[in-house]
């Protein structure tokens, strides 16, 4: 007999979908963001508010905030500039130029990129499985950024122009892949003694201050004085429920059935980015958005299982 799931699971489930969702409409609200605003002044902005809202909720569950030990400030540095710093930057000056599902099918390459790296330096043991789905979601990306025309992108890179579909915005989204991989291998060592809420919180306070200079070199108050009304609701729509609600939804679910099954969820993340772009955006949904989709959800759904 069928069980069916208990009042708190269902809202786990709840929780994980509306997270993916939610994740998937920070593409949107990216791409509306650096429409008027910096890379660095949108970034700034999104973690500035994240910071907050993950301090008071810190605040709240362990009635105060920790303090780092000595040995715990190098690596937690390590998160903001990966994690916070340099994939922000690289992810709004990659949605100035990407649409926003193309750009969601290339960062969801994230735990392919995380499997090769744990392979490469913690010798995590890399199944056949898994390669095959690392294969497939890099055939599926490249489909996606070529838009199709794998011949006219091996043309552009063998002539070393950056020309064709090949642009430095799908440069710049490839970053962000290697710098969330160098952010979730670093974490893999801070977390063993922070708890992934204390960690994220202050790579996102780190990543903040690190983001403020330049941000200020590029505009930022200059930006706050003729804001548009729909940059500064896409940059709280990042900051409150992007950033801080889907990282805690996303770890209460990481929690209540575990790692697995949750990170099963995240393969709705493109698939929410590509039909929200196409209703809100209007951005076209082209055969090679569709056929690169199903290879890169297919290959990481046999990467995570593998």
């Amino acid at each position: 007999m069928t069980q069916t799931a208990s009042p708190t699971l269902r809202i786990t489930y709840l929780k994980l979908i509306a997270t993916a969702l939610i994740w998937g409409g920070t593409f949107i609200a990216g791409r509306i963001a650096v429409q008027t605003l910096g890379a660095f002044t949108a970034a700034f902005l999104r973690f500035a508010i994240a910071s907050l809202c993950l301090l008071l909720v810190v605040w709240r569950v362990h009635g105060g905030i920790p303090r780092l030990q000595a040995s715990q400030r190098w690596t937690v540095l390590g998160l903001g500039l990966t994690g916070i710093f340099g994939y922000n930057a690289l992810f709004f000056g990659g949605l100035q130029t990407v649409e926003a599902g193309r750009a969601s099918l290339i960062i969801a390459l994230n735990p392919v990129a995380i499997a090769l790296g744990a392979a490469l330096f913690f010798k995590e043991r890399l199944t056949r499985a898994k390669g095959i789905g690392i294969a497939i979601s890099l055939f599926g990306a490249l489909w996606v950024i070529s838009k199709g025309h794998l011949q006219t992108l091996v043309s552009s890179l063998s002539m070393g122009n950056g020309a064709g579909a090949f642009g430095w915005g799908e440069v710049m989204l490839i970053g962000c892949v290697v710098s969330w991989m160098s952010y979730t291998l670093i974490g893999k060592a801070v977390m063993r003694s922070l708890s992934p809420l204390v960690a994220s919180a202050y790579a996102c306070w780190v990543g903040s201050v690190l983001l403020l200079p330049v941000a200020l070199h590029e505009g930022l108050w200059q930006a706050l004085q003729s804001m548009q009304p729909s940059a500064f609701s896409s940059v709280l729509y990042l900051g409150v429920l992007g950033s801080a609600v889907g990282f805690c939804w996303y770890y209460d679910g990481l929690k209540a059935i575990g790692p697995a099954q949750a990170s099963a969820f995240i393969n709705l993340v493109p698939v929410s980015a590509i039909l929200l772009a196409a209703v809100v955006l209007r951005e076209p949904l082209t055969p090679s958005i569709a056929i690169g989709a199903i290879l890169v959800i297919l290959g990481v759904s046999v990467t995570n299982r593998a």
